[in-house]
């Protein structure tokens, strides 16, 4: 790869370096599943500092067609990430046919999907989440933790929390696996029956333990996500506290133009 003659309209080495290696990419050389070559490969390689490779780490992994692993280095993606339709994710139709919002999305994308369990249990409810399911402060209800992953790499983190009363009378909800359309099937089984979903988004730096979590790059981009869950009755029966590996996913919203 040439070096860019000095100038005012110059191409910084690092942005050069990060070319070179999606080309790579784009062009089958680096393979799906294949690791990116090191930092200290690219400053042999390329003669540059390891702020410059540093530099070009972020713009290769900006390009979305690359991962960094937390501790293992950064690899090809072997698929395009899960397309996260917001605007008809949650259809009831899809509950009825037994699939979970997530699952469903993953197998629409191709990838290989699991879902592991973290925490089943009462919890003193956070101010915030409070605030949105209208009870106190400290109230207690039901948290459930996930931990999802997509092709055996860590992609999301989800935490359920649901008011007691509500859940106090239906046992699944307390189990691991709560069957066939998750958690909404169930509720709506029981009366709860949905008019919307309404979703919060924000993108930020993830901090050191949830970078840990995710097998993310320290720093690394993630967007974090509330969902209330609201009944025909007005009801916020559910608030789910989601955090995804910015990377990961495509977000897709679909607004009608109407007046």
């Amino acid at each position: 790869m040439g070096v860019a003659v000095g100038g005012r309209n110059a191409v910084p080495r690092y942005v050069q370096i990060a070319e070179d290696i999606v080309q790579q990419v784009r062009a089958g050389v680096l393979k799906p599943g294949e690791q990116v070559p090191s930092e200290a490969e690219m400053v042999e390689r390329y003669g540059v500092s390891g702020g410059t490779v540093r530099k070009a780490m972020l713009e290769i992994r900006a390009s979305g067609l690359v991962e960094t692993r937390h501790g293992k280095g950064s690899y090809v993606k072997d698929r395009p990430p899960v397309r996260h339709r917001s605007s008809d994710r949650f259809r009831r139709s899809l509950r009825q046919g037994g699939k979970a919002a997530y699952l469903a999305e993953s197998e629409q994308s191709g990838a290989t999907a699991k879902v592991s369990v973290v925490y089943i249990g009462p919890v003193e409810v956070p101010e915030a989440i409070a605030q949105r399911l209208g009870v106190d402060t400290g109230a207690q209800v039901l948290a459930r933790r996930r931990l999802y992953f997509r092709n055996g790499t860590p992609v999301e983190t989800a935490t359920s929390y649901l008011p007691w009363d509500v859940v106090r009378d239906i046992p699944e909800l307390f189990a691991e696996n709560t069957g066939g359309g998750g958690i909404y099937a169930r509720l709506e089984e029981h009366g709860y029956t949905f008019a919307e979903f309404v979703e919060t988004l924000q993108a930020r730096p993830a901090s050191k333990a949830e970078a840990s979590e995710l097998a993310l790059s320290p720093g690394a981009t993630v967007v974090h996500l509330l969902r209330n869950a609201v009944t025909e009755a007005g009801r916020v029966v559910e608030v789910c506290d989601t955090l995804m590996a910015a990377d990961q996913f495509v977000f897709e919203f679909r607004v009608p133009a109407t007046d």
